[in-house]
């Protein structure tokens, strides 16, 4: 049984197909433009353009993609192969294109990211970088849905899926320059970074360097798993940042290290997947078990959220609050960000507010 297409449709014509795309991609650039030019006249436009593209655009691919499938569309662009190969290849086809069309509503924000910030982005870097991710993202979709098209058993499925999850978490340090421009610090550059690290106690295998010149991001992650992580920095962060405040943003790092917040996030992933699961093998019903599902989503985005409060005091212990704080606000300045600050959180976010993740470490040095 084909898990991934029970429910479509028989494919659309090649040509039909072909008009579809064409209208989603105008439709896209329109959705684009005119959310670019509304948001540029918000108040902290820069936070307002990240809820456009999680809030409507993203959703908007989404919708492309469903569509796709429902009307067999990528069975009429590779052909209408059958087999596991030909579903496969059908589904990689939906997920490209409607990622193409992804990028056609994102093209018209470049102009506006541009002046909101005033960094020197070419909308054709930008959707070079924003291809690379689609097509790394589609590759990645197709390789973890591959095992539904085998005919195992909903709890083999399970494992299958779930090993695929862990490999390619472990396997990131190696994926990421392929779909990023990567290159290896010099000398001086590397020895900085350990240094800064080891006031830290972040524990690294090796760096790299992103190539942020044109974007202006001033980013930290780790990568990678116990005795192989490896310490990704954006070109701003070295540029923007001065030692103090690279620091205390390693610093954090580190706290997210500690608290194991990529574990929290992965395992409630796949804590959430296991109902669905179920509900495959017919041991129980379909909506009660997809409720199950969203609310163990919700409680490992909660659980997450408490995982980066728990990096934020470790590295406030490390450093002092106020030293991280002041971090956390230059990072805020360089990216022409004003903090969010909530009331309540946000059940679907994996991170607080960076306004109130400032607060909170304000408060603590005032005790």
């Amino acid at each position: 049984m084909s898990y991934v297409y029970a429910l479509q449709s028989p494919p659309i014509a090649v040509g039909t197909a072909v008009v579809l795309a064409v209208i989603l991609a105008i439709a896209g650039l329109a959705l684009g433009a005119l959310g670019s030019a509304v948001v540029q006249r918000l108040s902290n436009p820069v936070a307002r353009y990240r809820q456009l593209y999680l809030g409507v655009l993203l959703p908007f691919a989404l919708l492309s993609y469903v569509l796709f499938r429902l009307l067999g569309f990528g069975y009429a662009v590779v052909g209408g192969g059958g087999g596991t190969v030909g579903t496969l290849l059908a589904m990689f086809a939906e997920l490209l294109v409607a990622g193409g069309i992804g990028l056609a509503a994102y093209a018209p924000t470049v102009r506006g990211v541009r002046r909101v910030r005033d960094i020197n982005l070419s909308t054709g870097r930008a959707l070079v970088r924003m291809g690379r991710y689609v097509f790394g993202l589609s590759v990645f979709v197709t390789v973890v849905i591959a095992p539904l098209e085998t005919g195992l058993s909903p709890v083999v499925l399970l494992a299958v899926v779930a090993a695929l999850v862990v490999a390619l978490q472990a396997a990131a340090p190696w994926i990421i320059p392929v779909v990023r421009s990567v290159r290896t610090p010099d000398e001086s550059t590397e020895a900085t970074l350990n240094r800064l690290g080891e006031r830290t106690g972040l524990t690294v295998r090796d760096i790299r360097i992103l190539d942020t010149d044109r974007e202006g991001t001033a980013n930290a992650t780790v990568r990678g798993v116990p005795g192989y992580r490896r310490l990704f920095v954006t070109s701003t962060f070295l540029d923007a940042l001065d030692d103090e405040t690279a620091t205390a943003l390693l610093a954090v790092q580190a706290g997210r290290q500690q608290a194991r917040v990529l574990a929290r996030v992965v395992g409630g992933l796949l804590l959430a997947l296991v109902p669905l699961f179920v509900a495959l093998a017919d041991i129980g019903p379909l909506w009660p078990l997809a409720g199950v599902s969203l609310g163990l989503a919700l409680g490992s985005l909660w659980a997450t959220r408490r995982g980066v409060r728990a990096a934020d005091d470790y590295a406030a212990d490390r450093l002092g609050p106020d030293a991280v704080a002041d971090a956390l606000e230059r990072y805020a300045a360089v990216h022409d960000m004003e903090p969010s600050r909530r009331r309540f959180a946000n059940p679907f976010s994996k991170s607080p507010p960076l306004g109130n993740r400032i607060d909170r470490l304000r408060a603590q040095a005032g005790e």
